[in-house]
Parts: structure tokens; C-alpha cells; sequence
């Protein structure tokens, strides 16, 4: 699997529907179409985009955006984020406080824990039985300047108006 085929199945799934659930709904319907090795390649990539986004940054964001941010909120943040398209992940990657942009095309809550687990379920739908776990890239701390809650604001004006 290529990254391009993967954005275009997170893309599909995207254009399915806006809802978390919807969404995880269709990207693992569209996975259980592929080979067990395919949807183990497609996870494979949605790892290492969670962990391309685990950034100081990117948390302040999620931080204001979400009213807090636990690591696990986090993670789901970043899922969310991955299903928004490619364009929409590298943009708040280059940019954080682009977020905004996104938001306004946005109602749902932003987070999405159900994206990371519909390969895991289409995988177990077409092999009958769980997906075995690859060896998986990690970070220990994100990456980045960290950040004080009470710096936030000022950190990320925009993203802070918006989420007033």
C-alpha cells in the first residue's frame, strides 16, 4: 500500500460521512475489500501519521480546541485529524493554528478514537481472527518545545478566539 492509496481510502471513508462512527463505519468497510496484507499495510501508515502528528504544537491545539487534553484525548485528536484528509493533517502539521480553518467546516466533536480500530476489525472480519501487531515506530515525549497551560492563549491566539 502506498501513502497515496491510503489517503484515498481515508479520503473515501471522509467523503462517507463527517460522523466519527459513520466514518469508521466506512473506512473499515472499505478495508475488508483489501488483502489481509494491505489493511495490515494501511495500518501500518495510520500509525506512523499518529505518530508524525505527536507534537507539542499540535496537543496546545487540541488542548484549547477540546477544552483539555488528556494523552489518550490526544491520540483520538490525532485520529480525528488523520481522518480529516491529507491536506487538512499536513496543514495543521505545517501550521496548528490552521486548525481553525477546519473547525469551521466541523461539528462534530474533534476526535475520533473508532478510526484506529476499523483495520483491526476489518482484518478480523476477513481472517476470523485478531490482527497480529508489527513492530511499530514510537516517540517517548512529543516533539517540540513543550508548553504550560497558561501560555496557551498567547501561544495559539487564533485557535483561542475561536474556541472562546
Amino acid at each position: 500500500m502506498t501513502e497515496d492509496q491510503f489517503w484515498e481510502i481515508i479520503e473515501a471513508s471522509r467523503q462517507a460521512s463527517s460522523d466519527c462512527e459513520a466514518q469508521a463505519d466506512a473506512l473499515q468497510e472499505s478495508l475488508s475489500e483489501l488483502a489481509a496484507s494491505e489493511i495490515m499495510a494501511f495500518d501500518q501508515i495510520f500509525h506512523q501519521k499518529l505518530v508524525g502528528a505527536y507534537h507539542w504544537d499540535v496537543w496546545g491545539v487540541a488542548y484549547l480546541v477540546n477544552g483539555g487534553c488528556s494523552d489518550d484525548c490526544f491520540e483520538y485528536f490525532r485520529a480525528w485529524l488523520i481522518g480529516q484528509g491529507k491536506a487538512a493533517y499536513e496543514q495543521v502539521l505545517a501550521d496548528p493554528q490552521s486548525i481553525v480553518s477546519i473547525l469551521e467546516n466541523s461539528e462534530d466533536e474533534v476526535e475520533c478514537e473508532a478510526l484506529m480500530y476499523a483495520s483491526h476489525s476489518a482484518y478480523e472480519s476477513l481472517e476470523g481472527e485478531v490482527m497480529p501487531v508489527l513492530e511499530r515506530m514510537s516517540s517517548p515525549a512529543p516533539a517540540g518545545e513543550p508548553w504550560e497551560e497558561q501560555d496557551l492563549e498567547e501561544r495559539f491566539p487564533k485557535v483561542a478566539e475561536r474556541c472562546a
